[in-house]
């Protein structure tokens, strides 16, 4: 019977010991956050993060903001005093801020830690407003303050603020444009600005030679990038960067240039890449007559039966097909570059 007391009384000495212990770690945790309430807050520490090269918003603009906010200053404040969740908010509404987190740190310091939307691209509209387009997609205003270093879209046929399904659309095609643009150093350098057609397609005016590149639907945009660097290398850097007035990469696997002097475009020498196969003829030479034969005096006329040149089976079909004008009656010569890939 002692025994069994002993051990009873035991397991209560311990569970008082624990609830002693307990109640201690209680009393000092809201000693500590009483404290902590009551304290003051210090200062303002702001951290910025995004495209340090493209910062439209600053430290000093984030403290003007919070301080000229519903609660004011809220240095000198007591922390319970401070709406952490109303801060949050004011900042996240700044159409350059896309996130916003907020917390008093150990040292009574009012910690703002804000997160930049990029800009990917200016998009000017037909009537010569203009705004940035985020990487996702969203419209960021024009800052007075800074000017991004983003393609250049011109063209936007609409002003809305909400954009129509057409308009979404064509919005996307921008965004994969802007987007391979940028993470290529050379084209970031060598486009100057994409203008929008009428008919909701791109033409590219770069930086180096005089000319209009025709890039069609902003579909395929590394595909139409990658048959323009081919042109380039083994086309323009032969023949000379002003050769062509026009260069249409919007058809599949061919490449066509408008020359500027209104002669028929002469091959380019052998290309340097041996998976590229380029294939040039002239329109201007397809449609010219074909000459007649001779008539003989002493014998019956010879028949001449002539026979269609065969089609290039490494080729892929075109599509879209390209304008009529291009197979007859265009007098200005065009050079037709196929670039295949040989496995």
């Amino acid at each position: 019977m002692q025994s069994k007391t002993k051990i009873v009384f035991k397991r209560i000495g311990k569970a008082l010991l624990w609830a002693g212990a307990l109640s201690g770690f209680v009393f000092l945790l809201v000693s500590a956050v009483n404290d902590k309430n009551n304290s003051k807050v210090k200062g303002i520490i702001v951290k910025m993060s995004g495209d340090d090269t493209n910062f439209f918003i600053s430290e000093k603009d984030i403290k003007a903001l919070v301080i000229s906010g519903p609660q004011k200053n809220p240095v000198g404040k007591a922390v319970s005093e401070i709406n952490i969740a109303g801060i949050e908010k004011l900042v996240a509404r700044d159409p350059w801020v896309k996130s916003a987190e907020i917390f008093i740190d150990n040292n009574n310091q009012l910690r703002v830690d804000v997160q930049q939307r990029d800009p990917l691209a200016r998009v000017f509209t037909f009537t010569g407003n203009s705004f940035y387009l985020d990487d996702e997609g969203g419209r960021i205003p024009v800052s007075n303050r800074h000017a991004a270093r983003v393609p250049v879209f011109t063209g936007f046929p609409s002003d809305a603020a909400k954009p129509g399904k057409q308009d979404s659309a064509l919005l996307r095609q921008i965004s994969d444009m802007a987007h391979y643009i940028t993470k290529d150093t050379f084209w970031l350098a060598q486009v100057e600005q994409v203008v929008i057609t009428g008919d909701k397609r791109f033409e590219i005016i770069p930086k180096l030679g005089d000319h209009v590149i025709e890039f069609g639907e902003g579909t395929d945009v590394a595909k139409k990038f990658n048959k323009l660097m081919i042109f380039y290398r083994e086309g323009l850097s032969k023949v000379g960067w002003n050769t062509y007035t026009r260069i249409n990469i919007a058809y599949e696997d061919q490449v066509v240039g408008t020359r500027r002097d209104g002669k028929s475009a002469p091959p380019p020498p052998p290309p340097v890449d041996s998976t590229v196969n380029i294939d040039v003829h002239s329109a201007a030479m397809a449609t010219a007559p074909e000459p007649k034969p001779e008539k003989r005096p002493d014998k019956e006329p010879e028949k001449r039966t002539t026979k269609p040149a065969q089609a290039n089976n490494t080729a892929k079909p075109v599509k879209p097909k390209p304008p009529a004008n291009v197979a007859s009656g265009d007098k200005k010569p065009k050079a037709v570059y196929k670039p295949n890939n040989r496995n």
